[in-house]
């Protein structure tokens, strides 16, 4: 059947006004993002987004369940790991470091999720000897009126290879460290303490 111009103009006119004729749904994805009904979703989305990158890459809370870092750390203490400066600058001695288990952790159980917290004593190229419940880096003892207690073990001498660091907890006499396993891979390193927000009393960010 033949339809002159005139009267398909008539027919569209009838379709735009016929209210039985409907438009076609938009897509989901498209309602998502442009119906205002939509509008506390997407708030949630990008802030959830936004926490994750925060938390990937920047970052993240953390909690201490042990012993080992005492006094500086008590059990159910939570701080700020700084995931950022590890990128921009090596680890520095007396760095708080949250790191991965190594290689001889991992082949003792521990798993690549599971994190340990120590300090840093001591850096590549640096000389350690723990002898007389002291522990000296390149011949000089080092102050830490930040530990538990001197160290009753002997350790050394010994020299931290290149791109490694090696970590001791405050709590000298009951810390799974450097001084049992070795040296830490630089590497393994997720980030440094940053700030301790609880409790509120012990709030700061001062560790030694």
């Amino acid at each position: 059947m033949n339809i002159f111009p005139e009267q398909q103009e008539q027919q569209d006119l009838e379709l735009k006004d016929n209210p039985s004729v409907q438009e076609p749904k938009k897509p989901w994805y498209k309602r998502l993002f442009e119906d205002d009904q939509f509008d506390d979703v997407r708030t949630f989305t990008f802030a959830f987004l936004v926490a994750l990158f925060v938390r990937s890459t920047m970052v993240e809370p953390r909690y201490i369940p042990s012993l080992s870092m005492y006094p500086t750390f008590e059990v159910g203490d939570q701080f700020l790991v700084d995931k950022l400066s590890r990128i921009v600058r090596p680890p520095h001695e007396n760095d708080i470091v949250v790191f991965e288990p190594p290689t001889v952790l991992r082949e003792r159980g521990y798993k690549k999720s599971d994190a340990f917290i120590k300090r840093v004593v001591a850096v590549g190229g640096d000389r350690v000897y723990i002898h007389n419940g002291r522990v000296e880096v390149n011949g000089i003892p080092r102050e830490e009126n930040f530990v538990n207690e001197n160290p009753n073990y002997e350790w050394g001498p010994g020299t931290v290879p290149e791109g490694y660091v090696m970590v001791l907890g405050d709590n000298r006499n009951n810390s799974y460290d450097s001084h049992v396993w070795g040296f830490l891979p630089e590497h393994n390193i997720i980030g440094r303490a940053l700030v301790r927000y609880w409790p509120p009393t012990r709030f700061g960010t001062t560790f030694f």
